[in-house]
């Protein structure tokens, strides 16, 4: 186990996370190592996107990469939920302009028997973990860096549609068609991805959140039925075995993107954190989640495109529904690939602005 990891300078979002105040709102943003950085378009002409990802040293140089550049509240390690999938024995790529592949999707409950039973997600995934630990050094304790995964209803979507969709269909069709088959899927999907979260503490992941990417395509009924009973599996599992091997507890952050439906359960489901879309309004969220849920969000990821005196207006707006404390700022979505990297900066900055301003009235 890592030891020895250099103080912690700024635990902002740690403490919003477990409802404690701050003078400030701390803010980092989905997708914030990534193709928007000349930076990484760099690095990217040398290596493919799964190199990235599987290469410690060259995953921590992206990691760092905004950290570097702008005054962010966090780091999130840089990899991608579809690493599951390949620790499961399936082959996953990142076609340029398209996004992942899946060459040979599951297309019948039958093909589940292609999948590793039990895989050893220290052996298959170790190269996050060690990721983790190299990034938690080169740090040194500036911000704290965050670990994450895809649930395991959106990953079971991309396993069985082969890529990206607009319709979810052929996944859907399992929930309806095979009911008992996806539920062994998620399953399996949910065992793997809690030794995989724990995994991530015991490397040095000081936060985690799960990214329900794919919650948008579900209804109320069939969230309830196939997508939050893993997604409560997971937090209480992890904080479970963080307990029992003595392992710190971290915060968690549920981010269920077009779940306004489900807001609610999601309040209830075991997390510190939930993080919300632009389409949903702030007011509205609290009401749902709770006095003692933090909440996450919100901005328009299209915003980042108006002029940075505008996004300054956009930001102000959006502290004040969201209000002082138990707010975590963000995007509703990740960074798009073609935004003006001063324009994220000046949504940052726009944040600790405004928020210290607020903050300092309440």
């Amino acid at each position: 186990m890592a030891q020895n990891f250099p103080p912690l300078k700024n635990d902002a979002i740690l403490r919003v996370a477990r409802g404690q105040r701050t003078e400030f709102t701390p803010v980092w943003v989905m997708r914030q190592a990534g193709r928007y950085l000349p930076e990484f378009r760099e690095i990217r002409k040398d290596f493919s996107f799964f190199e990235l990802c599987k290469t410690p040293e060259l995953a921590c140089q992206v990691t760092l990469q905004p950290i570097n550049r702008f005054n962010l509240d966090a780091a999130i390690i840089f990899s991608d939920i579809l690493v599951i999938p390949q620790a499961l024995g399936m082959t996953v790529d990142m076609l340029p302009g398209v996004g992942p592949h899946f060459p040979k999707p599951l297309e019948k409950p039958d093909d589940l028997s292609v999948l590793k039973e039990s895989p050893n997600v220290k052996k298959e995934l170790g190269y996050v973990f060690d990721a983790i630990t190299l990034t938690r050094h080169r740090l040194e304790g500036r911000v704290p860096l965050l670990g994450f995964c895809g649930a395991p209803w959106t990953v079971m979507g991309y396993m069985i549609e082969g890529g990206g969709t607009k319709t979810m269909s052929k996944a859907k069709r399992w929930l309806y068609q095979w009911p008992v088959e996806s539920h062994k899927l998620l399953k399996i999907l949910t065992d793997v991805t809690i030794d995989y979260l724990v995994g991530q503490v015991e490397a040095g992941a000081q936060m985690l959140q799960v990214f329900e990417s794919s919650a948008g395509f579900l209804g109320p009924q069939l969230f309830e039925q196939f997508a939050l009973p893993y997604i409560k599996s997971i937090s209480e599992s992890v904080k479970s075995r963080l307990q029992s091997e003595g392992l710190d507890q971290v915060p968690m952050t549920i981010f269920a993107k077009d779940a306004h439906y489900a807001l609610d359960k999601l309040g209830q489901a075991g997390y510190n954190v939930v993080g919300i879309d632009w389409t949903v309004k702030p007011k509205k969220a609290r009401e749902e989640v709770g006095p003692n849920v933090t909440l996450q969000g919100n901005l328009d990821p299209c915003a980042l495109y108006a002029s940075p005196s505008n996004i300054d207006q956009y930001v102000a707006q959006m502290m004040t529904e969201f209000g002082p404390h138990r707010h975590i700022a963000n995007l509703g979505h990740g960074v798009y690939p073609d935004i003006d990297p001063a324009h994220l900066c000046a949504f940052v900055d726009a944040v600790h602005k405004h928020s210290k301003e607020l903050n300092s009235t309440h």
